[in-house]
């Protein structure tokens, strides 16, 4: 094939003659890139602007330097995770093997749709779901599927228990004789109301359910709810518990929930997106007690194990379903009776070998190191949220149960009306004078600060600017 006008090094030739000049190039991306990213704490946890690059195709190949440039630039207004400051968002630096992970699965470019296509990593992915699974001890036949992020996840999962409940697989939700139905927390990810919608539901089929003071779903609501939906015609098929609520990261309380469940004959799925990694801390791993129960789980090894980018999962309880009631073949790829064609089980067609990286993680870091990643947040949580408690002019939104503090300045010499808009100015004040990044969530129709302790280089160093830079700021405003 002529390859004239493309540049020596536009791909690597697989017979190795352009190994100088590719060996080469990665090195210059490789070296600028580390060079960054370890001095990632000099630059702000958010850029100061957002970089300017060109949309347009050139045409003819641009200079190496050129690229390296760019490169540059565009890493420098990135949003800068690495920086122990940056802890507002369920974001952080991934591991180092996961970066060298997604590396190799782009480079050998290996399709999941099939087993043809992805022999050794179909096969890892069946095992590593398993594993997981285990984990959560939801039995001997459960397994699942990696998903590009927990919004598709909840969406595998909730197309699953539609189509089970209801055996729509093949003739389709037009003949039901009343309205689907499931429920979740008024603080529930707002992905569920995009699945809703997605699967000819509509975004109302997500009746919200009362909270207490922590964010924890209400079992007594539910059950009123239920009944309720019963009452008017509707059909309840799903209830969806939280473990780890996206603002205060607080966790439903899942024995509960599932009698309710079971009472009614229903679903049970738990969004553990964020709170599923606690299954590796021997410390906290019974604040998910109840959810072995659970038909179906979302987990998001990308934040609290620290994977790259994007890696999540939906799991269920008995995998076969994903066979009766989700599968839809692909008579174009050659089936294996051992290990499945994942792309016919799952959301996804073609998708990257993401389960790399996340193997990758688990062999670097082990249990143990996964534990005291996550006891070590805990640490960091409780001194957090003691430093509110002993402060009188900021309040908690809930008791924290994770790594997650929300929280907000409620001085009595601002009016309630006027707190919003205070809390917004402290938030670009942290991270102007004091290099501390923290979110503005909307929590009850008010705003509060939220800090999510990832970063494992954050310390007590970070959390003294915290607190250092909210006394100053109040200390100026006052009146």
């Amino acid at each position: 094939m002529n390859r004239s006008n493309s540049p020596e090094t536009g791909f690597i030739d697989p017979s190795g003659a352009n190994a100088e000049a590719i060996r080469d190039l990665t090195e210059d991306v490789l070296d600028q890139l580390l060079g960054q990213l370890g001095a990632a704490e000099k630059r702000s946890p958010l850029p100061d602007e957002s970089t300017a690059l060109t949309g347009t195709i050139p045409e003819s190949p641009r200079s190496q330097t050129d690229l390296l440039d760019d490169l540059e630039t565009i890493v420098a207004g990135s949003m800068n995770p690495a920086h122990p400051g940056y802890i507002g968002h369920m974001d952080t630096m991934p591991t180092t093997v996961s970066v060298l992970g997604d590396l190799v699965a782009s480079a050998v470019n290996n399709n999941m749709l099939s087993v043809e296509m992805s022999p050794v990593f179909s096969e890892l992915e069946v095992q590593l779901t398993e594993t997981i699974a285990s984990e959560f001890g939801l039995g001997s036949n459960a397994g699942g599927v990696l998903a590009s992020g927990g919004s598709l996840a909840n969406l595998h999962a909730l197309s699953v228990a539609r189509n089970k409940v209801f055996d729509v697989h093949e003739g389709g939700l037009a003949g039901l004789d009343g309205e689907p139905v499931l429920f979740a927390s008024k603080v529930a990810h707002t992905s569920l109301q995009k699945a809703a919608m997605l699967l000819g539901l509509g975004t109302d089929a997500v009746v919200a359910v009362e909270t207490d003071a922590n964010s924890r779903m209400k079992p007594s609501a539910l059950n009123q709810a239920v009944e309720q939906a019963e009452h008017n015609g509707r059909v309840p098929f799903c209830v969806v518990a939280t473990a780890g609520t996206t603002t205060t990261g607080n966790i439903d309380p899942l024995p509960a929930v599932r009698d309710v469940v079971d009472e009614h004959d229903l679903w049970f799925h738990v969004d553990a997106a964020y709170g599923g990694a606690l299954v590796f801390s021997e410390a906290k791993r019974d604040r998910l007690d109840g959810i072995e129960e659970a038909d179906s789980v979302t987990f998001n090894p990308q934040k609290w194990c620290y994977v790259a980018k994007t890696c999540a999962m939906a799991l269920f309880a008995d995998s076969d379903v994903l066979q009766q009631d989700f599968r839809v073949g692909a008579p174009y790829m050659r089936g294996d009776d051992a290990i499945p064609n994942l792309g016919e089980l799952s959301v996804h067609g073609t998708r990257r070998a993401e389960v790399l990286k996340l193997w990758l993680t688990f062999q670097h870091l082990g249990r143990e190191g996964l534990g005291q990643l996550i006891d070590e947040s805990y640490r960091l949580t409780a001194v957090i949220r003691d430093r509110v408690a002993d402060q009188d002019a900021l309040e908690l939104a809930s008791e924290p149960e994770m790594n997650l503090v929300c929280f907000r300045a409620a001085p009595d010499w601002c009016p309630p009306d006027e707190r919003d808009t205070l809390n917004g100015r402290l938030q670009r004040y942290l991270l102007s004078k004091q290099d501390v990044f923290v979110s503005l969530p909307t929590y009850r129709d008010t705003r509060w600060l939220r800090v999510v302790l990832l970063n494992p280089f954050t310390d007590k160093t970070t959390l003294d600017r915290l607190f250092n830079g909210i006394d100053l700021f109040l200390e100026a405003e006052r009146p």
